[in-house]
């Protein structure tokens, strides 16, 4: 079966931004800044975000591009016979699964929101009520199932053409009005009254809130976020590195990606703490809380707050999508890859198959509530998201470093060679050094601060 090629560069870069770029950007990175320090933390993170996650998404697509298949089946053809390293393979194609089992329950509350905010349904209501919209839309299970149907639905169509004319087009136009949505909300955001305190507080350093929360809270919560905003670890950028062709390096396209999605990241907060500044006293949360009850309360305060309201959760949408497109393609891949079936089959086992698997995430918020995995308040969504945060996603990007850097795997001039074809940033001997025996030993401390983090809180 002859490979799918992606059309351009650009169609490349922003299809692995889309990937990287999802509702994290928006709903936790702006609070982190704000909570961690301001100026000083987004230095730390972006330190630690062309430290950790640039090389390690070189990997990936190296990994791809030599190979030309996807997770599943990369590995066999780089790994010297006998090897087992394509077990992995197949763990990574679980882990694209397991993130889609709750993202899709997640970019479904951000269509339903969409509905209600064009609709005005969120017009007359006080804080407590916005609050309590909330609460009901989770306690609806059949209304819940029936948006993810959609969103699987939407994904399986879009995966199940050519890449050029479908899933590459799509995601142009969704990254670029997304790009467009942004400037315009960040526009209106610095013309608040709030702006000017809000913008202080996210982003002039705040010596007293690192000593607050404490230096080491602060420097290990910017390695997590720049580690998990990249999507790195599943082979979720191998495969769009499969589909390109040699005549760019990967170290460039690599931190291009990474610029994409840390301008996101930051234009989220250029947007969220004006309004939150001007219209909710300065108080800021993260998660659901800020997406789907701050927000909805800050909008309904705005003048014409139904319009910047419903233009923000477009923006949400299509920052969600598109994820949902990027890893259904890598699922499809791997399907493809698996089985030998064509495209279109292939997009329909995996609509099916994500969408069944997604429904126990939404009845762990109604039938199942009563299932609390770490707790009270915890719900089946809490463990997958720490299923693939917290094990899929680093354990799954050393074994990527072991693989690409040591003699028993594919070999640090092997994967140097690959990635060096082309023009653009090159890597150098140092950085060869700095990855093989450096970089894992970084993430292998970061795996094990990560959850005995979560363990211990």
């Amino acid at each position: 079966m002859e490979r799918d090629k992606l059309g351009s560069r650009l169609g490349f870069l922003l299809l692995s931004a889309g990937c990287a770029i999802g509702i994290g950007n928006v709903w936790k990175f702006p609070y982190m800044v704000g909570q961690n320090g301001g100026g000083i933390f987004v230095l730390i993170y972006f330190i630690f975000l062309i430290a950790l996650g640039v090389p390690i998404m070189a990997m990936e697509f190296a990994m791809g591009r030599a190979s030309r298949k996807s997770p599943v089946k990369l590995y066999q053809q780089l790994e010297k016979q006998g090897d087992k390293w394509h077990i992995h393979g197949f763990f990574a194609f679980l882990g694209n699964i397991i993130l889609m089992m709750f993202y899709t329950s997640v970019t479904g509350w951000i269509l339903q929101y969409f509905v209600k905010m064009a609709k005005g349904d969120f017009a007359t209501l006080n804080a407590s009520g916005v609050s309590a919209e909330f609460s009901n839309m989770l306690s609806n299970p059949l209304t819940q199932i029936i948006f993810v149907a959609l969103v699987c639905i939407l994904g399986g169509i879009v995966c199940s053409f050519n890449i050029q004319k479908s899933l590459e087009k799509i995601t142009k136009f969704m990254m670029i009005a997304l790009l467009g949505i942004m400037v315009v909300l960040v526009i209106n955001g610095l013309f608040l009254d709030g702006a000017k305190e809000g913008l202080k507080f996210y982003l002039v350093p705040s010596v007293s809130k690192i000593k607050e929360v404490g230096l080491f809270n602060v420097i290990t919560g910017a390695m997590s976020q720049a580690f998990f905003t990249l999507s790195i670890g599943l082979g979720s950028m191998a495969i769009f590195g499969s589909y390109i062709d040699k005549s760019r390096s990967l170290l460039g396209e690599a931190v291009n990606v990474a610029v994409l999605d840390t301008f996101v990241a930051i234009t989220a907060g250029l947007i969220i703490f004006p309004a939150c500044f001007t219209y909710n006293n300065g108080v800021v949360n993260s998660g659901p809380p800020l997406i789907f009850e701050t927000l909805p309360i800050i909008f309904n305060n705005m003048p014409l707050g139904r319009l910047w309201g419903s233009l923000f959760f477009v923006f949400l949408a299509f920052a969600a999508f598109s994820t949902i497109f990027a890893v259904f393609e890598n699922i499809i891949a791997c399907i493809m890859d698996l089985t030998n079936f064509s495209r279109r089959k292939s997009a329909v086992i995996c609509a099916i198959g994500v969408f069944v698997l997604s429904i126990p995430c939404i009845l762990g918020f109604n039938v199942w509530s009563g299932f609390a995995p770490f707790g009270s308040g915890s719900s089946i969504l809490d463990l997958e998201d720490f299923i693939v945060s917290n094990l899929f996603l680093p354990i799954g990007s050393l074994i990527f470093v072991i693989f690409c850097t040591w003699k028993k795997g594919w070999g640090i001039d092997n994967f140097v060679k690959e990635a060096n074809e082309g023009k653009g940033l090159k890597i150098t001997k140092w950085m060869k050094v700095y990855m093989k025996y450096v970089l894992p030993i970084v993430l292998l401390v970061f795996i094990i601060i990560s959850l005995v983090t979560f363990f211990v809180k």
